[in-house]
């Protein structure tokens, strides 16, 4: 199949485009497969210090009250903030360590 891969693809191709709806699926999955979850837009606030996490799990929180996110997609936000978070803070300890390490070495 190694060899064959593109003259397969090419003839897959033009069957769809001569109308063999098949091939024209199995092109268009390719190129734009369907979402398996739905996109979930929601307002937080923006995420600049591991400060602002409070602020913004408060901010799922709402949402879920409020019928606009369900328990499992708050659940997975939350999970992207708290990665976020952790970053946020691996970030501000590096910038702490520098200073600290600045103050040591200067004359």
């Amino acid at each position: 199949m190694e060899g064959d891969a593109e003259a397969i693809t090419r003839a897959v191709i033009e069957a769809a485009k001569g109308g063999d709806l098949t091939a024209a699926r199995l092109v268009l999955d390719r190129i734009a497969p369907a979402r398996r979850e739905p996109t979930v837009a929601v307002d937080l606030p923006a995420m600049t210090s591991a400060a602002d996490l409070p602020e913004a799990v408060s901010a799922i929180l709402a949402a879920v009250a409020a019928g606009d996110l369900s328990p499992t997609e708050a659940g997975r936000l939350s999970g992207v903030l708290a990665d976020t978070a952790r970053a946020l803070e691996a970030h501000e300890i590096e910038a702490r360590v520098s200073e600290l390490e600045a103050r040591f070495h200067a004359p």
